[in-house]
């Protein structure tokens, strides 16, 4: 198991009908999750809304949840300037999070040389275990393999990888070439047996909102070398994951869909997201009756 667990979700972030941070609702929801079979728990990531939430929202959920569950909290402190980032990171650090979840900087594109630099800079200045984000659909800019393997071995604290590259060779030289206990989390979830196979630990998905028993189910089945188990358990997810974002309804307004329907106050996603297009939650609804025969 990775130090922050197997299975984690990146969590959505509630918002009230007037589209302000609610915290009861959140307090709520990680409580759940958990109770899923989360082994930990990503806050302020892409599926958090992170680009659209100030510094006082992000903190505030960083306290709550981590206050709300026992399990290891990852904080997403970072975007695309170094030195806010490495302010935000130093406040969560007293927060009492376990670790800082890092993404490649966006919008600028900076070359592999600055984004080699932001990341040692964010790791000089926390005693936190640091994981890379690397997830160029959204970023724009790819962290070469090169630097990956280059930060793992010459960082101390940079222990981690949530890879939503989509390119499991890639992944297993990284893997190969990296420190012993440095650790490679899925950031896509149809990737996730996928980098299983090539020495993953663990995922940081999005579906885990409500496929986090499939998930634990499935790495349960891996460890036991029972693959045909696997890719059963997987493919019975597979639909959920084809769900959970696409070009026409992106990540998260799908799963907080999913969630209302489940139950949950998570509210809409805020702009330039937006809010569900009509018939989302019936389809909501559908998948995941699916989902649940599945089981048997």
């Amino acid at each position: 198991m990775g130090r922050f667990g197997r299975v984690l979700t990146a969590m959505v972030t509630p918002f009230d009908e007037n589209g302000a941070l609610d915290l009861d609702a959140t307090v709520e929801l990680a409580k759940w999750l958990v109770e899923q079979g989360n082994e930990g728990l990503v806050v302020s990531g892409t599926t958090g809304e992170s680009a659209v939430l100030s510094i006082d929202e992000k903190l505030a959920l960083f306290e709550a949840v981590v206050g709300a569950v026992t399990v290891p909290v990852v904080a997403g402190t970072t975007g695309s300037n170094t030195l806010h980032d490495i302010g935000l990171t130093r406040e969560a650090e007293k927060l009492g999070v376990a670790g800082i979840l890092a993404v490649c900087p966006y919008y600028s594109r900076p070359s592999q040389a600055g984004i080699d630099a932001h990341m040692r800079a964010i790791a000089d200045n926390t005693d936190l275990p640091v994981v890379l984000y690397d997830i160029p659909k959204r970023t724009g800019r790819p962290i070469d393999r090169g630097v990956i393997v280059k930060l793992a071995n010459e960082v101390p604290n940079i222990v981690a990888l949530k890879d939503a590259a989509a390119n499991p060779g890639q992944t297993a030289a990284v893997i190969d070439e990296t420190p012993a206990d440095f650790e490679v989390y899925s950031g896509d979830d149809p990737m996730t047996l996928p980098l299983l196979a090539v020495g993953a630990v663990g995922a940081i998905g999005v579906a885990t909102h409500w496929c986090a028993p499939d998930h634990v189910e499935m790495f349960d089945a891996w460890e036991r070398g029972d693959a045909a188990a696997a890719r059963s358990i997987n493919a019975r997810q597979l639909e959920s994951y084809a769900f959970e974002t696409s070009d026409d309804i992106p990540n998260p307004i799908p799963a907080k869909a999913m969630l209302r329907t489940l139950g949950h106050a998570v509210g809409e996603a805020r702009l330039p997201m937006g809010p569900a297009p009509e018939g989302l939650e019936d389809l909501a609804k559908n998948v995941y009756e699916r989902l649940v025969a599945a089981r048997g």
